[in-house]
């Protein structure tokens, strides 16, 4: 997640030997990724696999929210992990600044996929009869591309104001400013970008969830996972406006564990939006009985050819 600025708040720390709570963040960063990567590409697996997934307007959404998470989970994440062993920009400022314009670009990127989604399903269950004529593919990809333009607009603004770069606090490449004379502009920034991104997100699904709650009773649950699942991404935003208040110090654990937090959303995502539904389990289990399947043909295929061999030799 975007990071806020910080004026002595947080001092560089060198590279050293790492604490007991730095390698408990360390470790659950690896889990992070592992679990993350898995279930992403378990996600694009099915998609791949299932003709009547590809064919569904949503698909469409699942799939560039699966493509959010797996670029933050292979760039963002094991340079989130350098930067917590290491407490200094990985790879060089350049690199800082890429991956830092990435963050920025995928975190608001998911999180306005996740609206979109909530929208499409607002319309699937509210409006059934018109559904087909209110989302189609057409819809979807314009819907994409506003989405797009939206996420790639605020990293583009921030770096051409050099707003990027190494926020030890989090140990990663986001957003930062180090420049005392920018900081009434940045936190302008700063609260326009976070209000248009993440709390109106927050507003959308809240909106179109509790009016798919009235028709449908037995998504409560679903609602509540994903409501939730946006409030621990925005529990990040809790230590940047204490730190671009200037009251107190933040202590750096906290900084590491909201990022933490918000990493854990490419985690469940997949589980929330795809894996968890009945289409994807029935793919998964075609997928498997097709494996099996397979297997269980050339193991056959195996025995009888050496079956027909000991029958040759004892006839010779």
């Amino acid at each position: 997640m975007p990071a806020g600025c910080s004026f002595g708040n947080v001092p560089p720390v060198n590279g050293g030997t790492m604490n007991i709570w730095e390698v408990i963040l360390a470790f659950l960063i690896v889990v992070l990724i592992l679990v993350s990567l898995l279930s992403n590409v378990l996600v694009l697996i099915c998609f791949l696999y299932s003709a009547d997934i590809r064919k569904q307007v949503p698909g469409l959404f699942i799939l560039n929210l699966t493509f959010c998470n797996l670029l933050m989970t292979v760039l963002n994440m094991p340079l989130t992990l350098v930067g917590i062993i290491y407490k200094n920009p990985p790879g060089g400022d350049q690199l800082c600044h890429i991956v830092g314009f990435l963050e920025t670009f995928l975190t608001t990127n998911s999180m306005l996929s996740m609206a979109a989604l909530s929208i499409d399903r607002w319309i699937a269950v509210v409006f059934p009869l018109n559904y087909h004529s209110k989302m189609r593919y057409k819809d979807a990809a314009l819907i994409l591309s506003y989405t797009w333009l939206h996420s790639v607009s605020f990293p583009i603004v921030a770096t051409s104001l050099s707003w990027v770069g190494f926020h030890h606090l989090y140990a990663s490449c986001t957003l930062y400013n180090k420049k005392l004379e920018d900081r009434t502009q940045f936190m302008i920034f700063t609260g326009v970008f976070h209000t248009f991104s993440f709390l109106l997100s927050l507003v959308v699904l809240c909106f179109t969830y509790l009016k798919v709650l009235k028709v449908a009773r037995f998504h409560c649950k679903r609602i509540d996972v994903i409501t939730m699942q946006t409030l621990v991404l925005l529990v990040d935003i809790h230590p940047r406006l204490v730190e671009l208040s200037s009251v107190a110090p933040i202590n750096a654990h906290w900084g590491v564990i909201s990022k933490c937090l918000a990493y854990s959303k490419a985690v469940s995502d997949p589980f929330v939006y795809s894996l968890l539904r009945h289409q994807y389990k029935k793919t998964w289990k075609d997928i498997i009985n097709k494996v099996l399947k397979r297997s269980s043909i050339n193991s056959s295929a195996l025995t009888s050819e050496s079956q027909s061999r000991n029958i040759l030799q004892v006839n010779e």
